[in-house]
């Protein structure tokens, strides 16, 4: 064999590599994605589970405010029973609004503000936040890792099928929709 030959084969056998790990990292960086929605998804869910709990411990002390429970009551159910990406994003919204009335609620009755009960739904659901918001920042830094790997090279040769998005999002919400650009994924 040649020494072109040879220098050919270096070359060839150098860019078959670098494609191998350039799809083996995308593929970990997708897998990473749907991870973290995975995380942020749960974390949803806990939250609707302990709505409930929170609106029946209210009920008690403050039960001719009936509009704002079931206004709270309502929101929750839109959020566990919304079928698209965008419905539940809706959902999801106004429950926080709802929460954040039924809480201000609760500041006009200093007796449920000193149950245990309350005080310790009160906490759970805080941490409940404090989870969401730091599985939504590492939903997004994974988010955008994988686009910083799609549009650099040598991804972006290799990258171009739409396989390779986490898959854009409608607008605020990180569940998937059909794709606005074939590679690009939007973070939360």
């Amino acid at each position: 064999m040649t020494f072109g030959g040879v220098v050919f084969l270096l070359v060839l056998v150098g860019f078959i590599a670098a494609i191998v790990l350039t799809y083996n990292k995308l593929v970990g960086l997708r897998q990473r994605s749907e991870e973290a929605w995975s995380d942020i998804d749960v974390q949803l869910k806990r939250r609707t589970d302990l709505v409930p709990n929170l609106v029946e411990t209210v009920r008690g002390y403050a039960a001719h405010e009936r509009n704002t429970l079931d206004q709270v009551v309502r929101a929750r159910g839109a959020a566990v029973t919304a079928q698209t990406p965008e419905a539940r994003a809706q959902a999801e919204n106004q429950l926080t609004g709802a929460l954040r009335q039924l809480f201000a609620l609760a500041e006009s009755y200093p007796d449920l503000k000193a149950n245990q009960s309350y005080q310790n739904l009160q906490k759970s659901l805080g941490e409940l936040e404090e989870t969401i918001q730091s599985s939504r920042r590492y939903y997004n830094a994974v988010v955008r890792d994988l686009n910083t790997t799609i549009d650099s090279f040598p991804s972006t040769t290799s990258a171009g099928a739409p396989t390779w998005s986490a898959c854009a999002r409608a607008a605020g919400w990180p569940r998937c929709s059909p794709p606005a650009s074939p590679t690009r994924s939007t973070a939360w």
